[in-house]
């Protein structure tokens, strides 16, 4: 078995929740949607975690997630910082405002994961299942750039309260083909998903498949992450300061010139997130149901 490692992203500052979504009780016991993530991974055979942070976080994690993980896995911290990119022009650097993305944001967790690894939004619960999924493959799959990803369809995903982020997935004969990072939103009875590079908006159904960001990766794939990056910074420095270098482009890329495949598995997990304030109430209900079900100890960590 794999030394298998679980990354996850935990820099957004969530601007739509109006708060640090990952950092957002959703029991009794003050566990986040990560402690639960967490807990699959580790019942599933992940032997560490390494959360990728802001680095004025550090303290609220360690004291937090942190202090509930001592003794149950190997946690490492990564700071997402702008400065931490195969890239040296200061000067644009110096004016940049923000980190570059979610591809960045993994590409720092490079020096803690020394073998497979799976990548996972802080501010999602994807169900056991998931894990379950990804570990077997890692586990039994050793061929170079050859990934797995796990899709959800929309309406498992959606929010009542707003338009959502969703990279729409395209799939034949269970590979990943192609995935387009959208911004998705209901209009009269229709899902319009509106591209975020500017291509023409389009309709899905309501079983369309999506990502919500948790892949299954070698290690391998930091030198696709490392020339993204590289290729980003050949840009004009409008479009360096403005945009993002996001996962599923960098996916897409190397998809269409099949240097990877990504095998993909839907499962029958309930997906489980907040992208608005609003989302909470629906979220500690849900969890609560999954405890009384019996799928999770009504205290998690004891």
């Amino acid at each position: 078995m794999n030394n298998l490692t679980l990354v996850v992203m935990a820099a957004g500052m969530g601007s739509r929740f109006g708060g640090l979504k990952q950092l957002q009780p959703v029991d009794d016991d003050g566990n986040f949607l990560l402690d639960y993530s967490v807990y699959d991974a580790l019942r599933s055979g992940f032997k560490n975690v390494v959360f990728v942070i802001k680095e004025e976080l550090f303290d609220d994690f360690k004291n937090t997630v942190g202090k509930r993980l001592e003794g149950k896995i190997n946690v490492s911290y990564a700071f997402q910082k702008k400065e931490d990119i195969p890239y040296n022009n200061l000067s644009i650097i110096d004016k940049r405002e923000k980190p570059w993305g979610t591809t960045q944001a993994i590409y720092c967790s490079k020096e803690y994961v020394l073998g497979s690894f799976a990548v996972i939004n802080a501010d999602d619960f994807y169900g056991f299942k998931a894990y379950q999924e990804v570990a077997n493959f890692l586990n039994d799959n050793n061929q170079k750039y050859q990934y797995v990803s796990i899709p959800y369809e929309y309406s498992k995903t959606a929010s009542e309260c707003g338009r959502v982020k969703r990279g729409v997935c395209e799939i034949v004969d269970g590979k990943l083909k192609k995935i387009i990072e959208c911004s998705i939103e209901r209009k009269n009875n229709t899902i319009i998903a509106s591209p975020l590079d500017g291509r023409k908006p389009f309709e899905i159904k309501e079983n369309t498949l999506v990502s919500m960001n948790i892949f299954g990766f070698k290690n391998d794939f930091y030198e696709l992450l490392q020339e993204e990056i590289e290729e980003y910074f050949k840009q004009s420095e409008e479009n360096i300061l403005n945009n993002e270098i996001l996962l599923p482009d960098c996916l897409e890329k190397n998809l269409e010139n099949g240097k990877i495949e990504i095998e993909s598995i839907p499962v029958n997990s309930e997906w489980i997130g907040m992208t608005y304030k609003e989302d909470l109430p629906l979220v500690k209900e849900r969890i609560l149901k999954l405890k009384e079900e019996g799928s999770y100890p009504k205290h998690l960590w004891r």
